[in-house]
């Protein structure tokens, strides 16, 4: 529930339309509800600007869907829906708990997301653009672009353009131009988001991702790397966090 639909429902109760029994029915779960496994966390939206997000790994799918069932329960929202680190098993529960809403339900394996989009409404004042080093970071750089975009942003993605090949992204100029912020996904040394820090002055977010060989460490060397990065316009997030990188990039993009 976002300050728009709290403030329909006040003046609801204003003009006598709607009594304040019902409107209390509609508040009370606020701010948030208590499962016995989870409390759903309803006022999220109105604090953040977007409703909670739920991570699948290390939940069954029994709990996810009942924290789906929950959220999407509150009839008079109408915010979409995200799980991430998902599996089939976790969206054959999540479609049967989505009940009306189970044809917008959607299973992305390649990086493990579930959407539910009720709404299309671009809210980012400009474009995310998601940019990938190699095919093998395109699952990570996947989550990114799935979470920009059901948060409301117009996002699109560059992919396969890393250092060992410098000019498929020098060819891609125009588009690092046009993005308001960037999301840079790496694995092995992690050198991208320096390169493209150096091209742009937009916000690019780093990601590292354990792709690489032993002495990658699962992506601490990409890290680090993007850490000492000498671009000054470059900041990181955790190892394989496409979906953080993603958030950041929204609230950006929703600044004036």
């Amino acid at each position: 529930m976002n300050a728009q639909e709290i403030l329909k429902i006040l003046q609801a109760v204003e003009a006598g339309t709607l009594a304040p029994a019902r409107a209390m029915e509609r508040l009370k779960h606020l701010p948030f509800e208590d499962l016995g496994f989870a409390k759903v966390d309803h006022h999220r939206t109105l604090r953040q600007g977007f409703a909670e997000v739920i991570l699948g790994k290390g939940k069954t799918a029994e709990q996810v869907a009942g924290i789906v069932r929950a959220m999407l329960a509150k009839k008079e929202s109408k915010h979409n829906m995200l799980v991430t680190r998902a599996d089939s098993k976790i969206f054959a529960a999540v479609k049967r708990a989505a009940g009306e809403y189970a044809k917008l339900a959607k299973f992305h394996p390649l990086s493990g997301v579930i959407t539910v989009e009720r709404s299309k409404e671009i809210a980012g004042k400009g474009l995310i653009l998601v940019v990938s080093a190699g095919t093998s970071d395109i699952p990570v750089a996947e989550e990114a672009l799935l979470t920009a975009r059901i948060m409301g942003n117009r996002a699109e993605h560059l992919y396969d353009v890393g250092v060992a090949g410098i000019h498929r992204l020098l060819e891609n100029r125009g588009a690092l131009a046009e993005a308001r912020v960037i999301i840079c996904v790496a694995g092995m040394e992690g050198a991208l988001p320096s390169v493209v820090g150096g091209l742009v002055a937009v916000p690019v977010i780093a990601v590292p991702t354990s792709v690489g060989y032993g002495a990658s460490f699962g992506g601490v060397a990409a890290l680090l790397g993007m850490l000492n990065s000498c671009a000054s316009n470059v900041c990181v997030v955790n190892i394989d966090n496409g979906f953080g990188a993603a958030r950041v990039a929204s609230a950006i993009n929703r600044l004036a």
